[in-house]
C-alpha cells in the first residue's frame, strides 16, 4: 500500500470512527451545522402537532436514520469487509509503534 492510499484509508477510519462516538452519545456532539433542509410542511405539522422539542427529535431521529444508512456504504466503499478494515488498523498500529520508537 503506497503512502497516498494509506492517507486516505487513515482519513476514512477516522470518519467512521467519529460516526461510531457520535452514535455511542446519543448525538451529544460539540459540532452542528445549521440551517438543516428539511419539508415545509412536515416541519410545521410535528410543530404544530407535538411542540418543538418534538420536532427537535425527529429531525435529529431521520439524520440518525440517514447517517447509518450513508457510514455503511463509506464503510463498504472505504474498506469493503470487516476483515480489511481490521488488517488496517493493525497497519496503523504498526506503524504508529514504528514511529514511537
Amino acid at each position: 500500500m503506497d503512502q497516498e492510499e494509506y492517507d486516505r484509508k487513515y482519513v476514512n477510519l477516522k470518519v467512521l470512527k467519529s460516526i461510531q462516538e457520535y452514535s455511542k452519545t446519543e448525538g451529544a456532539s460539540s459540532a452542528a451545522v445549521y440551517p438543516i433542509r428539511v419539508p415545509e410542511e412536515l416541519l410545521y405539522q410535528v410543530l404544530k402537532l407535538q411542540g418543538p422539542d418534538n420536532a427537535d427529535k425527529l429531525i435529529h431521529h431521520i439524520f440518525r436514520s440517514g447517517l447509518d444508512i450513508w457510514s455503511e456504504e463509506f464503510f463498504t466503499e472505504a474498506f469493503g469487509s470487516q476483515e480489511n478494515l481490521e488488517r488496517f488498523i493493525e497497519l496503523v498500529k504498526k506503524r504508529t509503534r514504528i514511529n514511537d520508537e
